[in-house]
C-alpha cells in the first residue's frame, strides 16, 4: 500500500465523493479514482459502491477506515514533530479525555496551569474510554482522562476520583423543588441513560434493579452526558448522570439534584508506563485533582493502588 492510496481512501470517506476528495487533496478526479482502484486491487475487495459521482462505503471500507485514519494521524504527527524540531519548537502535549471530562473538568485545570504551559503547544481530543486507553497505550497521547476502571497493562493510574451521580431536571419540573431525590421517585418518568452498559450504566442498572426491578421502557440511550442534558431540556425525560458535566457544564434551564442512593462515578488520570512523567504532566494531574476536589460535591480521592479493589467492588455481584 502507498501513502497516496490511503490518503485518497480517507478523503473519499470524509467527503462522500471522489470529486470532493480530489478537491481536498488538490489532485484530479481521475487520479484519485485510480489510487482507490489500485488500493482495492492491492487488498482484494471493494471499498466503495459507486453510484454516479457519489460513492457509498462498503462494510469492509468502514472497517478499514478506522485503522487508516489512525495511521494517517500518526504520520501527520511525525511530520509535524519533524517540523517542530527543525524550527526549535517545543514538543506538543497530547491529551485525550472522555467527552464529559474534556468539557467538565479539563478546561478549568488547564486554566490553572496556563503559565506553566505557555510555551507548550496542546493537542486535545475527546474519545470513548476504550479509545482513551488505546491512545495512551500506543503513545498517540501523553495523558488520558477517563472514567474508570481501566484494567489494562501498560498504564499508570495517577489517582482515582469518586463522586456521586445526580439527577438532571428541567427548572420547571415539580421534582426540582426537592433538595434530594430518590430513584423510586423517577419510576414513572422516561429515563435518559448512557448507552455503555459496562460503565456508569452498569451502576445505574444495578441500583435501579434493587429498587424498581429492571429498567423499564421507554427510555433513551445516548453516549454523551451533554446529549442527555439537551434531551432533558427538551422535555424528553430526566437523566441520572455523572457529576462532572452537571457541575462544570450544566445547560441553562436545568438543575441538578443529588440522589439519596449512592451511585458512584469513578474517574482518573492515566499515562503510559513506558514514558516518564515530566513536570507539565505532573502539574496537569495535580490541577485536575484540585479542580475535582474543589468543585465536585462529595468528591473522594483514592490512592491509585486501590484500582484493583475498586474494580472488584464496582462489578461484584450482590450475594443474598
Amino acid at each position: 500500500m502507498e501513502l497516496r492510496q490511503l490518503e485518497a481512501f480517507a478523503a473519499t470517506m470524509s467527503s462522500g465523493s471522489v470529486s470532493g476528495a480530489a478537491r481536498l487533496l488538490g489532485r484530479s478526479q481521475p487520479a484519485v479514482s485510480r489510487l482507490i482502484q489500485e488500493l482495492e486491487t492491492e487488498i482484494g475487495y471493494a471499498l466503495f459502491v459507486r453510484s454516479g459521482p457519489r460513492v457509498s462505503p462498503t462494510e469492509q471500507g468502514f472497517l478499514l477506515f478506522e485503522d487508516v485514519s489512525r495511521a494517517l494521524s500518526s504520520l501527520r504527527q511525525i511530520r509535524e514533530r519533524a517540523e517542530d524540531i527543525a524550527r526549535g519548537r517545543s514538543r506538543p502535549l497530547r491529551l485525550v479525555a472522555t467527552s464529559a471530562l474534556a468539557v467538565g473538568l479539563l478546561p478549568a485545570a488547564l486554566a490553572r496551569i496556563q503559565t506553566t504551559l505557555d510555551a507548550t503547544p496542546l493537542e486535545i481530543r475527546s474519545a470513548a474510554p476504550e479509545e482513551v486507553v488505546h491512545a495512551v497505550q500506543s503513545g498517540a497521547a501523553h495523558c488520558g482522562l477517563s472514567s474508570l476502571p481501566l484494567e489494562h497493562k501498560g498504564l499508570n493510574v495517577h489517582w482515582i476520583g469518586q463522586a456521586p451521580c445526580a439527577v438532571a431536571l428541567r427548572e420547571d419540573d415539580a421534582l426540582a423543588a426537592r433538595p434530594v431525590l430518590a430513584l423510586s421517585e423517577l419510576a414513572d418518568r422516561r429515563l435518559i441513560t448512557m448507552a455503555n452498559r459496562y460503565r456508569l450504566r452498569h451502576q445505574l442498572d444495578r441500583a435501579w434493579s434493587g429498587l424498581n426491578g429492571p429498567l423499564r421502557s421507554p427510555h433513551i440511550e445516548t453516549n454523551s452526558s451533554l446529549n442527555a442534558q439537551a434531551f432533558v431540556r427538551a422535555g424528553l425525560g430526566v437523566a441520572v448522570l455523572e457529576p462532572v458535566t452537571l457541575t462544570g457544564t450544566l445547560l441553562p434551564g436545568l438543575v441538578a439534584r443529588p440522589l439519596s442512593e449512592e451511585i458512584p462515578f469513578f474517574f482518573g488520570v492515566v499515562t503510559p508506563q513506558s514514558m516518564p512523567v515530566n513536570a507539565a504532566l505532573r502539574a496537569l494531574s495535580d490541577a485536575l485533582l484540585a479542580v475535582a476536589t474543589e468543585t465536585l460535591p462529595g468528591f473522594v480521592c483514592h490512592d491509585a493502588d486501590r484500582h484493583g479493589e475498586l474494580l472488584k467492588q464496582l462489578y461484584a455481584d450482590h450475594v443474598p
